[in-house]
């Protein structure tokens, strides 16, 4: 296990990484957490939900909303919509979902490292706040490029990169190459920071041996798992602190997290704003006994305050003494 602690990112995750859960996800010991990916075309038109979700909260520092597009002077004019509230700008040339990828955005521009490095020089030559970018391997339909960008962008004047050892054409199948983030962290003295397969405090300490990354950034193990973040850290020795929910049985665990994510739903949105509440629903309740027959009840609930309530009811009842025992 290693003993050299490095940061633990909060993955952009669309329909997932909304301000409640990465204001959880950073009491359950995220250190950097990254506003799900917005589309520049958007915030350019001035959308209401898409500005919705680069909104912040002075409890999330460093604020970074993270924005996608292929038409560069969208994004460089989303570069200076956001740098007044940002932190850090990050930029998404990782996502492989076919909607994205089809209007020549996300994943699809690594085909093309010309272009990547042509869009983010444009956005770096009017930003006032630091640039990063996230990547995948490359398309999968030819040799991979993250090596290539990684390297040209640097020169650029980017602050750090995020890898995700897959290519487009993978998506979320296979496994994740950290041999090849590893090529890209011995190429480049900007942090790089390792994305794929990190699921506990093992595969923390296999990825960082394997890749020698600047830091972790952790994607579907933290989807309905928050607390991954300090279990990751209290198994690797990097922190000691004692969790407000107790280490122990893992439904406890959820059932703080669940109650603390609806308080801060509460704070931070009306009913109508809260368009994740069920999908997190169904996350905090995956693999726990009786969990299938919960999501179809879960699917039959219109109102957000009722199915907050039933997923409370459902999580005190695993969590009583009689159920352990069982």
């Amino acid at each position: 296990m290693t003993s050299d602690p490095v940061p633990l990112f909060l993955a952009p995750m669309a329909g997932v990484t909304d301000l409640a859960y990465r204001l959880l996800a950073r009491e359950c010991g995220a250190d950097v957490t990254v506003t799900e990916f917005t589309a520049a075309s958007g915030l350019t038109r001035r959308d209401t939900h898409s500005w919705l979700k680069v909104e912040s909260d002075p409890r999330e520092q460093p604020f970074i909303p993270q924005i996608f597009g292929g038409i560069t002077e969208e994004m460089v004019q989303t570069v200076e919509l956001l740098q007044d509230r940002a932190d850090v700008i990050d930029i998404n040339f990782g996502c492989p979902a076919p909607k994205v990828c089809r209007n020549d955005a996300g994943a699809a521009l690594l085909r093309d490292p010309d272009r990547v490095v042509e869009m983010v020089r444009a956005c770096l030559d009017v930003a006032k706040v630091p640039i990063t970018v996230k990547v995948r391997l490359g398309t999968g339909g030819g040799p991979n490029t993250a090596l290539e960008v990684a390297e040209r962008l640097e020169a650029e004047g980017i602050e750090r990169i995020c890898v995700h050892g897959r290519t487009l054409r993978q998506r979320y199948s296979g496994t994740a190459d950290w041999e090849q983030i590893r090529d890209i962290v011995e190429a480049v003295d900007i942090p790089v920071i390792a994305n794929g397969d990190v699921v506990d405090a093992a595969t923390a300490s296999a990825c960082l041996e394997a890749t020698g990354a600047a830091g972790l950034m952790i994607g579907r193990g933290a989807i309905g798992r928050p607390t991954i973040f300090h279990d990751i850290k209290r198994d690797l020795g990097w922190s000691d602190q004692a969790p407000t929910w107790g280490d122990g049985d893992p439904a406890v665990a959820r059932l703080w997290c669940w109650k603390r994510y609806l308080e801060l739903s509460g704070e931070l949105y009306t009913v109508q704003e809260n368009k994740n509440l069920k999908r997190h629903a169904v996350s905090f309740t995956k693999g726990l006994p009786g969990a299938s027959a919960m999501r179809v009840e879960l699917h039959s609930i219109g109102g957000q305050a009722e199915l907050g309530r039933r997923v409370t009811e459902y999580l005190e009842e695993l969590t009583e003494p009689s159920s352990i025992a069982a």
